[in-house]
């Protein structure tokens, strides 16, 4: 079904209240555009069968002006042949002919009148389907933007993810060494003898060293997840 009913319909149509209710805008506008362009054929071919049928009465009242033209010369040649009978008779028949002619100018008014309305109005119409249809890219630009702007969106949270994990996965692997070097001084060490004081000094030391930066690494870790 249609959006509109009839000609009056698309020209009191707001664009704008009928756009701003509608749930699919973009679908809207094909719609209302295609409406418009079947209405403007058809006030179109109207108005061609009006020009035509007004260029058929114009010949056809020519057409009568010379047949009235015509007994005027039959009865002014009746004259002079004095039948003024006849002459009479031609007169009567050229006002009958008149008659028929002045006639067809009330028609031609009717015709010019019609036109004159068919002509506004499809001017009006045309240039409402001019407005939709700027609409209508205006509205497939912001589309064609909107699907833009997501995608790069999209590819710009893609990146930053990809880029935090492969961060955090650095720290992953730093965390692992160290916990690597922290465990290796205990490997071997059954058996041993027992070591020198400063070498225990000195192991005491480097355990400090190396827990202070485990622990510092362990805070970074935590404040970047």
């Amino acid at each position: 079904m249609g959006i509109f009913s009839r000609f009056g319909d698309i020209m009191n149509a707001n664009i704008n209240a009928l756009l701003d209710r509608a749930e699919d805008p973009e679908k809207m506008l094909r719609m209302m555009i295609a409406e418009m362009e079947e209405t403007l054929i058809e006030v179109r071919s109207t108005s061609a069968r009006l020009i035509a049928d007004r260029k058929t009465l114009e010949r056809r009242q020519q057409q009568l002006r010379d047949l009235a033209n015509e007994w005027a010369s039959k009865a002014e040649l009746a004259l002079r042949k004095g039948r003024e009978d006849l002459a009479r008779a031609a007169l009567l028949e050229k006002q009958l002919v008149i008659e028929d002619a002045d006639a067809i100018d009330l028609e031609l008014t009717a015709f010019s009148e019609q036109l004159s309305k068919l002509t506004a109005d499809t001017e009006q119409l045309q240039s409402k389907l001019t407005d939709a249809r700027q609409r209508q890219k205006s509205i497939a630009a912001r589309v064609r933007t909107g699907h833009s702007r997501l995608s790069v969106k999209q590819q710009i949270h893609q990146y930053d993810t990809a880029e935090s994990l492969h961060r955090f996965e650095q720290y992953e692997r730093r965390l692992d060494r160290l916990e690597g070097e922290l465990e290796s001084y205990d490997i071997g060490r059954k058996g041993e003898s027992a070591p020198s004081l400063a070498d225990e000094i000195d192991a005491l030391a480097a355990d400090e060293r190396i827990e202070a930066e485990f622990e510092a690494l362990k805070a970074r870790v935590s404040a970047q997840s």
